[in-house]
């Protein structure tokens, strides 16, 4: 019996340890992944912190994927990413960071686990994920909050910019 595939979006970002770089190895990380494959990924952003604001701006960028992983394994591989690209996780929330993966969407799933909430608990509130998921997917519904496109309305007021590559 074959998996089940599930669509999943994975947000990406950085701003410590040459963050295009970081972002760009991380991109191939998640392409990489077993029982993986990427549909596509977005262009990058450079986006103001959000919270902690004294700090450099981030880049960001969402990955779209179909995988056989359930989504706590996929989560796992995530962190596991995250590790071998240098990211230590006792910083303050919100602070600057190597790398930061971000399983924001898994199929139309809605949980409230310990150790992973979807949709992302403030991908709905976040610019820097909503942007690059409207140009994947601009007809995109999050459950429990919208649709992408009404939902960047709500952050016209977060700094965010397209980078050309």
């Amino acid at each position: 019996m074959t998996p089940a595939v599930a669509h999943a979006y994975i947000g990406v970002g950085s701003n410590l340890d040459n963050p295009i770089e970081q972002v760009n190895a991380a991109i191939a990380a998640v392409r990489a992944l077993a029982g993986t494959s990427s549909l596509r990924c977005s262009s990058l952003y450079r986006s103001a912190p959000v919270g902690v604001t004294a700090q450099p701006d981030f880049i960001n960028a969402v990955c779209a994927v179909a995988t056989t992983l359930p989504a706590e394994t996929l989560m796992d591989a995530l962190l596991a990413i995250e590790r071998v690209r240098g990211r230590r996780r006792d910083g303050a929330p919100g602070g600057p960071r190597s790398l930061d993966l971000d399983l924001l969407l898994y199929a139309d799933r809605v949980q409230d686990a310990p150790h992973l909430s979807l949709p992302h608990p403030r991908l709905h509130q976040r610019a820097f994920v909503l942007y690059p998921l409207a140009e994947l997917a601009p007809g995109l519904t999050v459950p429990g909050r919208g649709r992408v496109a009404e939902l960047l309305e709500q952050c016209a007021g977060q700094r965010i910019e397209k980078l050309t590559r």
